[in-house]
């Protein structure tokens, strides 16, 4: 083992592979990602690298990222442990619907150029923990997206801290992450007790109550206690994904626990890892109803509906069409889908049902994304507070609602409380 000095203090320790990468002998792209983790570790005090099994890197075809990633392709980097990435925009199918401008047309090709050369698997999907990225209990991975890794932190048992896309990108370069973080067990336990009050009858509750709990919580560990009955269908993969969501667009949450689902939470002292609990607090259905109140735009009439914010499962979308099916929509309707799902739905004739009534899945696409200027200044509907969260600054309105009522708004052209 080498051990790097700072200042006379022994930092982290790097075995021979690593030490290796380091010092270049794997070429200057795997040497600059390796100083990156360096220093990572350095900043967090971790006392030696671990391996990878998985990544996923929150692509954004951003300047900044698109910078990065060209950076370390020009200096001959190759993924060791080849990542999934997530959606910027589809820009053969954006095109049959908008017009887009040459620049963001541009910088989506040359992001795609760059990480197909990098070595990525070009999966664009914010679910991957769902279809293609599926990691074990107590598997080390290294995830960024908000969704993805309060995901396979509280639902798999799988192991990642709250990467960035550039630091998660040099993970699947080198292979390694600084052990730190929610890699250790001590750093997982629950640190308050959230007794969930409200009714939870649907997936819609999940998403409010995700947005709702970092603002009683803060940045604490949270650990769910439903003490109402609710039926365990509800603890879908698309409700627990829009909870770890949601807690992400209005905090900073990496884990989660549920009493009795997720694998680290069977009793209190397993959430906790100890028999007592530092903090207790209530949500109220009056909570879940009062944040809808001041996150959502008015009731009225709407120009459009955007669903997919994170990415439409295959279930959601079947619940959907059995709502406009045979019907024609008042206005567009767009939903935000995995590839592998708009496959599947083409395949089991959802698709064209969709299209018949005059909406679109569209794959490999995020909205927060310049592919949507056509509905600036615009009004919408939407299921997700992250989707109208991330578009105010792109000058858009959503009103927030459950999605069976948003689909039944997109047929009339407005959103009432009556459906």
């Amino acid at each position: 083992m080498n051990q790097l000095k700072k200042k006379g203090y022994m930092m982290v320790r790097l075995n021979k592979d690593e030490d290796d990468m380091l010092n270049g002998k794997y070429g200057k792209g795997t040497q600059t990602a390796m100083k990156i983790q360096v220093a990572i570790a350095e900043a967090f005090d971790a006392p030696y690298m671990v391996p990878i099994s998985k990544a996923h890197v929150a692509l954004s075809n951003q300047e900044a990222d698109l910078w990065f990633v060209e950076k370390l392709v020009s200096q001959g980097a190759k993924c060791r442990v080849r990542p999934t990435v997530n959606p910027s925009f589809n820009w053969k199918q954006m095109k049959k619907i908008t017009t887009l401008a040459q620049e963001d047309e541009e910088i989506v090709k040359r992001t795609d150029r760059a990480y197909r050369k990098i070595g990525a698997l070009m999966t664009y999907d914010c679910t991957p923990y769902l279809q293609l990225n599926v990691p074990k209990v107590n598997e080390v991975i290294a995830y960024s997206e908000s969704s993805a890794t309060p995901f396979v932190n509280s639902i798999y048992g799988a192991k990642t801290n709250r990467e960035s896309a550039q630091s998660a990108l040099c993970a699947a370069v080198t292979g390694v992450v600084p052990y730190y973080g929610y890699l250790d067990k001590k750093n997982r336990k629950g640190q308050v007790l959230v007794n969930v009050l409200a009714e939870m009858k649907s997936d819609f509750d999940f998403q409010l109550l995700g947005y709702v709990t970092p603002l009683k919580v803060g940045f604490k560990i949270p650990v769910f206690n439903f003490k109402n009955k609710i039926d365990k269908k509800l603890f879908s993969n698309a409700s627990l994904m829009n909870l770890g969501a949601q807690m992400n667009t209005s905090g900073n949450v990496a884990i989660y626990h549920i009493l009795g689902v997720t694998p680290e939470a069977k009793t209190f002292e397993d959430a906790f890892q100890s028999e007592n609990v530092p903090e207790i607090i209530n949500i109220t259905q009056a909570d879940l109803d009062s944040v809808r109140d001041k996150i959502s735009a008015p009731l009225g009439k709407i120009d459009f509906a955007l669903f997919g914010c994170p990415h439409l499962t295959f279930e959601q979308i079947e619940s959907v069409v059995d709502i406009i099916s045979g019907k024609k929509l008042a206005v567009p309707l767009f939903i935000m889908s995995s590839d592998p799902t708009r496959r599947l739905c083409e395949q089991m004739g959802l698709l064209k049902i969709i299209r018949d009534a005059g909406g679109e899945i569209i794959s490999n696409t995020c909205m927060d994304q310049p592919c949507w200027k056509f509905l600036y200044g615009k009004k919408g509907v939407t299921d997700s507070p992250k989707c109208a969260y991330y578009t105010r600054r792109r000058k858009m309105e959503f009103v927030i609602t459950d999605l069976e009522n948003a689909a039944y708004s997109a047929l009339k052209g407005e959103v009432t409380d009556d459906y």
